[in-house]
């Protein structure tokens, strides 16, 4: 079968890659790389550098005909969109769209898009938030791909099979410590420089922390199904970021004390995600815990 993965230099993205390729799919990577990174393309996979609002995208879909699409190019912070909401809303929604067309145009069967939990869902009701809980986002970002969504949706009623995954916060080996703004990545990258990281807030917010590679797992499993579905991928777990600094400070020995800063604006004060959803339409279930999760990425950091 063969894979056209958006943003699959990126950090999830190229995650999604490898699993595609380990399981002996065929894969094509368009890719910017804005953010995206050379080295961490699969060199089994074949490669087009291309912004996915770019015209010429209708030419790799003409030759390359994808099966399937998997969409994980996007504009991923919630700090820049919030900053310049027409660049997100660009990237986001008009690059999303550009790809949906082309995808319908030239037959592809399915599409599989990469979404968010925390930043849809703004201010949780209820946690664990399941995919029921109203949407009311509290950034640009949000707002993007709550769009993204339901386009989706829209080309699904046209005949295109269609899949959505809201993640919660992904960590993990190859996070950008200074573009995605993953929490994880920033500190362990900050503590073994020797330098003491900032926490925005008091520490006491709270995320649902889920490995990269637990998320390209469920990507292969929402590849592989032939039905429509929406589902969180994620643990289920509230996690505090004092938690993780302290996690992370034992991993890395590191003894400063972190430097408090004010909240910013457009992020939610406590998340934790629904996964049953995911278990009952993809048999879907996090296998890596936090701890070992971050000693791995910890372990990335260092080489």
């Amino acid at each position: 079968m063969r894979v056209l993965v958006s943003g699959g230099a990126g950090f999830i993205g190229s995650h999604v890659v490898d699993a595609y390729v380990a399981e002996g799919y065929d894969v094509v990577i368009v890719d910017s790389l804005v953010t995206g990174r050379r080295d961490y393309l699969n060199p089994r996979a074949r490669f087009y550098e291309m912004d996915i609002r770019d015209s010429a995208l209708g030419d790799i879909f003409e030759r390359e005909r994808p099966e399937v699409v998997n969409h994980h190019a996007a504009q991923a912070s919630v700090p820049v969109s919030v900053a310049d909401p027409s660049h997100d809303a660009d990237v986001n929604v008009m690059g999303t769209l550009n790809l949906l067309e082309l995808a319908r145009e030239f037959g592809t069967r399915r599409i599989i898009f990469a979404s968010t939990g925390g930043a849809i869902y703004g201010e949780p009701e209820h946690i664990p938030a399941d995919e029921s809980h109203p949407t009311r986002p509290l950034s640009p970002y949000g707002i993007g791909k709550m769009a993204g969504e339901s386009y989706v949706r829209f080309f699904g009623s046209l005949g295109m099979s269609w899949a959505i995954l809201r993640y919660s916060n992904v960590y993990g080996p190859r996070q950008d410590p200074h573009g995605e703004a993953g929490v994880v990545a920033i500190f362990a990258n900050a503590m073994l420089s020797g330098n003491q990281p900032t926490i925005f807030g008091d520490g006491t917010q709270t995320r649902d922390f889920v490995y990269v590679e637990d998320v390209a797992r469920a990507n292969l499993l929402a590849t592989e199904s032939e039905e429509p579905g929406l589902a969180n991928i994620a643990t289920g777990v509230e996690t505090t970021v004092n938690d993780v600094y302290r996690l992370l400070a034992e991993a890395t020995r590191f003894r400063d004390s972190p430097v408090y800063a004010p909240a910013r604006t457009g992020e939610v004060y406590r998340i934790a995600l629904d996964i049953r959803q995911a278990n009952e339409w993809l048999g879907w279930i996090p296998e890596v815990t936090l701890a070992d999760g971050l000693r791995r990425t910890v372990e990335w950091f260092r080489r």
